[in-house]
């Protein structure tokens, strides 16, 4: 989009034609600048320059030509258009193989010129987009992992900030592929308990008989299968943080015995009366409020949710959309060692106009997608407007189908993997995957998981 106060340097040493070109850009809403030496537009000139640079060729001293060198120099990606009198074929072909972004030969019409000048001005506006991207992506601290320039996303971190000097319990509220665990990581990364574990459990993706052994261990013969001792997450994490995704998902009796240990800060692992004394911070992560959980404990609720984060959706921080997917571009670019191409204005209309069900997660999977050379959206998505014309059901599917789709990436093609992220039983897994027509081997060479 061309921004009125983009400047466009218009040098030419004929006051009347630099007059005229001027007048014509100040009426179309322009931002002329009228100079009238190749000096005055060096001087003016800069690597970031947010404008475009409109030059004669036939001029005293240094000519246009010579004036485009000098500044391609300085800025490879600067648009320059040349305008001649005196110009011919030869001439053109030569001014656009120095880098000259259009040449435009006397007489024109005004309308030419402010179509190439409207042109020039969007690729200029993107470029620097870019570079800013690309410079953003070099920040440290929490704002290289919690990368936006949004308020909500400046309010978010400042918030981690906060909350990660403390032990308090924190629960977080996000969408699926907003970055709950991201958020847990950086509560934890930032603290004191830093250099401790940080321990990760889904709720939602452990069989009910062995969610037990998992959060509070076992020891040998506590059951049939156990064979040796098993240490449990929440001893596991001594000293550091414990996170539960999903916490939704944990049945009611499991339930009051982690609302015991976190009262008490002692467990006992299966098949075993030792008091085990722990020290650790919980963090806990639902994709809706525990409050509208009926079988969620509201005492255990309470205790988890000393803090609350909410983590914004996607669509609600727009202007971050194409510095995520920079930044992930770059990084899947120099993972599979490609050139990345240049971001066009299209595609970048396309990034900004989706409605991205799956979050950042979705996003991250459409950088990786560009940086293959791929178009970053898939066929079943859209912008925001088209996806509001299909019906609810058909939105789902194509969500669904695309979680499906970046979980068999992700892992390569491995089922037992992909189970486990979302959550799903095998034969659930297989019925989805044929209704939307996915095969494991089109996403791995031979693993038969």
């Amino acid at each position: 989009m061309v921004e009125p106060s983009q400047p466009i340097l218009v040098l030419d040493d004929e006051a009347d034609v630099r007059d005229a070109l001027g007048q014509w850009l100040d009426v179309a809403g322009l931002a002329p600048e009228l100079l009238s030496d190749a000096g005055a537009a060096l001087a003016r000139l800069t690597p970031d320059f947010p404008g475009i640079l409109i030059s004669d060729v036939k001029m005293p001293g240094m000519d246009g030509v010579h004036l485009l060198d000098r500044v391609l120099t300085q800025d490879p990606d600067l648009p320059v258009i040349l305008i001649s009198g005196h110009g011919d074929i030869p001439m053109a072909v030569a001014a656009m193989r120095r880098g000259a972004y259009d040449f435009i030969e006397k007489p024109f019409a005004p309308e030419r010129l402010l179509e190439t000048v409207k042109r020039a001005l969007e690729k200029r506006a993107l470029v620097l987009e870019n570079r800013a991207l690309r410079r953003s992506g070099s920040a440290s601290g929490m704002e290289a992992v919690l990368i936006g320039r949004t308020p909500a996303m400046v309010r978010l971190r400042s918030l981690i900030g906060d909350l990660a000097a403390t032990s308090a319990s924190v629960l977080i509220l996000g969408e699926t592929g907003a970055g709950k665990e991201l958020v847990a990581r950086c509560l934890h990364d930032f603290s004191p308990r830093a250099k401790r574990p940080f321990v990760a459990l889904n709720c939602g993706a452990i069989p009910e008989t062995m969610a037990e052994s998992e959060l509070f261990g076992h020891e040998a013969g506590a059951f049939t299968g156990a064979t040796s001792r098993h240490i449990g997450k929440l001893e596991y994490a001594q000293g550091g943080t414990l996170f539960l995704d999903e916490i939704e998902s944990m049945s009611p009796a499991l339930q009051v015995k982690l609302l015991r240990a976190l009262q008490e800060r002692v467990i006992e692992r299966l098949g075993s009366h030792k008091p085990i004394p722990i020290d650790l911070r919980i963090i806990a992560a639902t994709k809706d409020r525990l409050t509208a959980a009926p079988n969620f404990r509201s005492d255990l609720y309470y205790r988890l949710a000393v803090a609350e984060v909410e983590i914004p959706a996607l669509r609600a921080r727009a202007d971050d959309i194409l510095l995520l997917f920079q930044r992930f571009a770059d990084s899947a670019a120099l993972s599979y060692r490609r050139n990345l191409p240049p971001l066009s204005a299209d595609i970048a209309a396309q990034l900004r106009g989706h409605a991205w069900p799956g979050n950042v997660r979705e996003l991250r999977n459409a950088a990786e997608r560009y940086a293959l050379g791929l178009p970053p959206l898939l066929p079943t998505e859209g912008p925001v407007g088209a996806q509001g014309e299909a019906t609810l059901a058909a939105q789902v599917e194509a969500f669904e189908r695309n979680l499906l789709i970046e979980a068999l990436q992700r892992h390569r093609g491995v089922i037992a993997a992909v189970m486990h992220d979302l959550g799903l039983p095998r034969r659930t897994l297989n019925e989805k995957m044929q209704r939307y027509g996915l095969e494991r081997t089109a996403y791995t060479g031979n693993d038969s998981t």
